[in-house]
């Protein structure tokens, strides 16, 4: 199927706060009605469901990702923003760049390969525990692999996408990689997987994806 996409870049001069978290709080308190934006639900209720707009740092820049209705809350707001707060500072943006339109989501009768731009959040509480008592990395690698397919189906059911056969991963050079969420210490992976599956650019996998975790682009073929 396809699926609307709508992404904006922001620079704004803030590289030394680069923090997507800050991003997410800024556009939370401004735009504090609509729930796309920050996926609270009223309170400390959280909104358990792939979020439709996804907060990230790519390359220094300031990215918001709007996906399906995500994508038209994002067209519909992105001329207000023209300051952004981070952390109690006032940035100017003084440049958007926008990109948008449809693309292909969903099973392929080939393999993609696609490398993670960030960590990848794979193993909770339980299954990291797992993970370090498999030892060998072959046995590590094939749970990677079962979580991934994990996450791209549950991924496809918030979507509305019904996966028509099963997904088949392949997990390449991945590495551990220490990094934090909410400034608890995490085990992330970074690296390349393939998999029968049309992932769009920029889309996130896995745990904590609102925050710019996990987010994937396709690699180019050398032919």
């Amino acid at each position: 199927m396809q699926i609307k996409m709508f992404m904006i870049s922001f620079k704004c001069g803030h590289e030394a706060e680069n923090r997507s978290d800050f991003l997410r709080g800024y556009f939370g308190r401004r735009f504090e009605d609509n729930v796309l934006l920050h996926h609270h639900a009223g309170g400390d209720e959280y909104v358990y469901r792939y979020p439709l707009v996804q907060y990230k740092i790519l390359d220094g820049k300031s990215v918001v990702l709007g996906i399906g209705m995500g994508a038209d809350t994002l067209k519909g707001i992105c001329k207000e923003v023209n300051l952004i707060d981070i952390n109690g500072k006032q940035y100017e943006v003084f440049e958007k760049i926008i990109g948008m339109g449809n693309t292909e989501f969903g099973a392929n009768s080939k393999q993609i390969t696609y490398s993670f731009l960030t960590p990848w959040l794979a193993l909770n509480e339980k299954n990291y525990e797992k993970y370090q008592r498999l030892g060998s990395w072959g046995r590590k690698k094939e749970l990677l692999e079962k979580i991934l397919i994990g996450n791209i189906i549950s991924m496809s059911k918030s979507l509305g996408y019904t996966v028509p056969a099963p997904i088949e991963a392949n997990i390449h050079n991945l590495k551990e990689v220490k990094t934090s969420l909410k400034g608890t210490p995490m085990l992330g992976f970074l690296g390349t997987f393939s998999v029968n599956f049309e992932i769009p650019d920029y889309l996130g996998i896995g745990k904590s994806v609102s925050r710019g975790f996990g987010t994937v682009i396709k690699v180019k073929s050398e032919q």
